[in-house]
């Protein structure tokens, strides 16, 4: 069974979704949709190439005219709804991508239609272009959103305004300037779902990229509104708590390093096997009178193929250490093969992060 994720567009899943589709589209022509869809260059597309090429596909058998396509598209989800299909699944993110593709020029409809749409799968991805093309028009578009009744739509006001949303376009102007996103994050800090207000969570992390001073003057400004505006501030500062930004370190309290001590570090295993674990140990101790609040953290400076180290950063634990308490951490970092990294033999390093600083540090041996 494949794990490769751009595996979820199996024949299973298009087998059920043009049976669908032909009951929205009564004359399509199923062997033609499917001889279209897996040409020669299907396998070796990868998920979001294999979404647009889904998205260019349907155009094949939607009507050109833009704003009767997307009634076709929003009766295709209550069909598929009807049929049992999840909202959120991430297989249909192809239908926000004919929106995108198709609906530039049409911004009317296609903002409808994401309206719409996005409430069964997101369309934080098709948003991006239109913020590019329709800047004013689309941020008062997300702020009319960010009060929707309905989740989704309320986090598309967030998501889509991301400066640096993963694996989607970056829109410079945000970057540069994020005060058009500010207002509807204020909007969107106490939401009741969860799912949005780790979407506002996200964005300040994007922000913080670029403008750590704006992000400290947010959490200064939330702090103690509300248990989840603290929980939210806190995964928004992850990138500078990672970087170890002083004043970050400073706003959790976490900045006392002359009452705690590193000791006993230790790497296990100085050469490590591709496909095997690197182990390592170390003791820290709280020697104020004093409960101290520690951060315990370590970075991993990888071999990369033209030979340079690139380092990321691994949380292990934060809470309160009481006087004179030790704690001994023993951990494991997996070297086994996965899609989403490349390893590559030879020197590595590791160190040992307290409160933002590194305290220890030593190197390994990667080997094949």
């Amino acid at each position: 069974m494949s794990t490769l994720l751009k595996d979820i567009y199996s024949p299973a899943f298009f087998t059920q979704f043009s049976d669908t589709l032909k009951r929205v589209i009564p004359d399509l022509n199923k062997e033609q949709f499917w001889t279209l869809l897996f040409d020669a260059q299907w396998e070796a597309r990868e998920l979001k190439e294999r979404m647009r090429h889904v998205a260019t596909v349907m155009h094949e058998f939607l009507p050109a005219d833009f704003p009767a396509a997307v009634m076709l598209l929003e009766k295709l989800i209550q069909e598929l709804l009807a049929a049992g299909h999840k909202p959120n699944s991430l297989e249909y993110m192809f239908l926000p991508d004919y929106l995108e593709q198709y609906g530039l020029e049409s911004f009317d409809a296609a903002v409808q239609a994401m309206e719409k749409i996005t409430q069964f799968t997101s369309c934080e991805f098709a948003v991006r272009p239109f913020l590019l093309q329709y800047p004013e028009l689309m941020i008062a578009q997300m702020q009319a959103w960010a009060l929707h009744e309905h989740p989704n739509v309320r986090r598309l006001a967030s998501e889509g305004m991301r400066p640096r949303l993963p694996w989607a376009m970056a829109i410079p102007a945000l970057k540069k300037d994020p005060s058009p996103i500010l207002p509807i994050l204020e909007l969107l800090k106490n939401d009741p779902s969860e799912f949005v207000r780790r979407s506002v969570a996200n964005n300040l992390n994007d922000i913080a990229k670029d403008h750590p001073e704006v992000v400290l003057s947010i959490a200064h400004k939330w702090k103690g509104v509300s248990p989840e505006t603290d929980k939210i501030i806190k995964h928004g500062c992850r990138t500078l708590l990672k970087q170890g930004h002083p004043e970050i370190l400073s706003y959790f309290k976490l900045q006392n390093l002359e009452a705690l001590s590193l000791t006993n570090f230790k790497i296990h295993t100085e050469e490590v096997k591709l496909g095997s674990d690197l182990i390592f140990s170390f003791s820290v101790q709280n020697n104020h009178q004093d409960s101290q609040r520690v951060r315990l953290e370590y970075s991993l400076y990888y071999n990369k193929a033209n030979g340079q180290l690139a380092r990321k950063v691994f949380k292990i634990s934060e809470k309160a250490y009481q006087p004179s308490e030790m704690v001994k951490v023993t951990r494991k970092q997996s070297f086994k093969y996965i899609t989403t990294r490349k390893f590559y033999p030879g020197q590595h390093r590791l160190s040992v992060i307290l409160n933002g600083q590194e305290k220890a540090i030593a190197d390994f041996l990667l080997v094949e």
